[in-house]
C-alpha cells in the first residue's frame, strides 16, 4: 500500500530542501575559494573541515539522543500537518528561505574577504543547519514506520 499524495509531496520537499541547501553550500565554498585570502588549504579548513564537524553533530544528535529525536520527530509531524511542502505557497516560502540564507552566506564571505579574514564562521552555522535538515528528512522515514502515523498517511484508495 502506498502513501497519500500529501505525504509523498512532504517527503519529497524534505529531500529537496536538503539537496538545495547542500548545493547552495557547495556554491558558497567555490565562491570562498575565489575570494578569501589564505590559500586553498586554509580556506578548505574553514569551509569544509570545521563545518563537517558541525554538520555531523547536528545530524547525529537528533538521531541518537532519544528526547531530541522525539522532539524533532514531533516537529516534523507538525510541519506535515501544517501543510509544509504540500502547497505552492509553502514551497515558494521554503525556496525563499534557502535563497535568503544563500545570499547571507555570500555576503559574509564578501565581508570576510574585504576584511582580509580567512575564517568565516557562517560556514559552520550553515553546515549545522544542513545537518538538522538532513535529520528531519531521515525522521520522515522513521515516522513512516510508526503505526499511529502510518495509519494516517497510507493511501487507502
Amino acid at each position: 500500500m502506498g502513501f497519500t499524495t500529501a505525504w509523498r509531496n512532504f517527503k519529497r520537499m524534505q529531500d529537496l530542501t536538503v539537496a538545495a541547501a547542500s548545493l547552495i553550500y557547495a556554491a558558497a565554498v567555490i565562491d570562498a575559494l575565489g575570494r578569501l585570502p589564505g590559500g586553498p588549504n586554509l580556506i578548505a579548513r574553514w569551509t569544509l573541515l570545521w563545518p563537517a564537524a558541525y554538520l555531523g553533530f547536528s545530524l547525529a544528535i537528533p538521531l541518537l539522543v532519544p528526547p531530541v529525536k522525539r522532539w524533532l520527530a514531533r516537529y516534523v509531524w507538525m510541519s506535515f500537518r501544517a501543510g509544509f511542502g504540500q502547497t505552492p505557497v509553502s514551497v515558494v516560502v521554503g525556496v525563499a528561505l534557502l535563497l535568503g540564507s544563500g545570499l547571507f552566506i555570500w555576503e559574509e564571505v564578501g565581508r570576510a574577504a574585504r576584511g582580509g579574514l580567512t575564517g568565516a564562521n557562517v560556514f559552520s552555522a550553515y553546515a549545522a543547519g544542513i545537518g538538522i535538515l538532513a535529520a528531519q528528512a531521515i525522521l520522515v522515514r522513521f515516522l513512516e514506520a510508526t503505526p499511529d502515523v502510518r495509519a494516517q498517511i497510507e493511501d487507502r484508495g
